[in-house]
């Protein structure tokens, strides 16, 4: 049978991850039926994605009243409410993880995004959500921000994995990957095992051009010698960016220093490509998966994102190409007056601000239903 071109994506040595959880999807079977049908090998979550399976459904009310009348907090029903999902998921996917010896089949859980700047804070909360799902194949996401690092490094000293999120510089992201490569020496020092260590590191596309696009639209718009400059640079950043994000991927572990650890079994930290679906709609809908299908990677789709590159998705090895042109791009920016690494710290702090929000709205609308079932119970008395 002709596999279809989510399938397809594997034979160039990337991985198809769906960037949504909810009960439905696990006990529908439509999880079980993406992994067999489509060859879905983990999945991310984060506090927007589980506000919007707790409000567009009523599959947790029953648990939601029955926890508010145990006492439990807003957050602490938040909690247990996604351990629950997440260790769920995790047990769909466990063939997938053992079958891959490790390398896929994983579940994303995130940290209070409240805690993006306190390390010891993330370290403790991230321990406690690893020991609360109690599986292998869990991955607890951690913003990768300066605080961040720290909070990586102990966890992943600790053997705990991680999905560093929210990355969209190179500076940033080098950190991250240097960071992983130096615990891994240090556990290998330490006499500890490194083919165990499980890491990606999510590299965020489409906030950029949604960024930059309108700036770039107004220089052009003002004509003048760097208007056709600024034009061509349109829709363009995001994947240059996530392809010099690839150039350090490929220098960090293809080098004697990681060829030194893989030989003790470790695996290189893979780039995940998150924020993939498309924002403009005058852009193609497959437009942040079609450029960056690449080896030792991995793209973590929304499900209509999932649905549209099923449907017409035309896969081939495009990541290596025109690295020294994205970089090129990269440098034109600043002719213009753009400095990508300025653009990159903004958006990292208006992606705190993104998870933020949603994670507040999610616990208003757990208080209210805890309220409400509290009150329902002291009216049947």
């Amino acid at each position: 049978m002709a596999q279809n071109p989510l399938q397809r994506l594997h034979a160039f040595g990337q991985s198809v991850w769906l960037d949504f959880l909810s009960r439905w999807l696990i006990h529908s079977g439509q999880l079980q039926r993406l992994i067999d049908e489509d060859g879905l090998c983990g999945l991310t979550s984060n506090p927007a994605i589980f506000e919007k399976a707790f409000s567009s459904s009523d599959d947790y009310d029953a648990e939601i009243g029955e926890l508010a009348r145990k006492g439990l907090t807003a957050k602490e029903i938040y909690e247990t409410l996604a351990v629950g999902d997440v260790r769920q998921a995790c047990d769909v996917l466990r063939p997938v993880h053992d079958r891959t010896q490790g390398r896929d089949g994983f579940v994303s859980l995130e940290v209070s995004p409240h805690l993006a700047r306190d390390a010891a804070g993330t370290v403790g909360e991230a321990l406690r959500l690893s020991a609360a799902v109690d599986r292998a194949n869990l991955l607890v996401k951690v913003p990768g921000t300066q605080e961040g690092l720290e909070a990586i490094h102990q966890l992943l000293g600790l053997g705990i994995g991680v999905n560093v999120t929210l990355l969209f510089g190179l500076p940033r992201y080098r950190q991250v990957a240097e960071t992983y490569l130096a615990v891994l020496e240090e556990r290998q020092r330490a006499g500890q095992r490194v083919d165990g260590v499980a890491s990606v590191a999510s590299f965020f596309l489409s906030r950029m051009d949604v960024l930059l696009d309108p700036q770039l639209e107004r220089i052009a718009e003002g004509g003048g010698s760097k208007a056709d400059l600024a034009r061509s640079l349109v829709g363009k950043v995001a994947v240059a960016n996530a392809k010099a994000a690839y150039a350090i991927f490929q220098e960090l572990f293809g080098g004697e220093r990681f060829r030194r650890l893989g030989g003790h079994g470790a695996r290189p930290q893979r780039l995940l490509w998150a924020s993939t679906s498309t924002k403009n709609p005058h852009y193609r809908d497959v437009m942040y998966v079609e450029p960056l299908i690449g080896p030792e990677t991995i793209n973590t789709m929304p499900q209509e994102t999932l649905d549209v590159y099923r449907d017409h998705g035309d896969p081939a090895s495009r990541l290596e190409q025109d690295l020294a042109e994205s970089q090129q791009l990269l440098q034109r920016l600043s002719e213009l007056g753009i400095g990508v690494d300025q653009v990159a710290r903004q958006l990292e702090e208006e992606g705190l601000e993104k998870f933020n929000a949603p994670f507040d709205k999610l616990l208003d609308a757990l208080e209210a239903k805890r309220a409400a079932a509290l009150q329902a119970e002291s009216a049947n008395r």
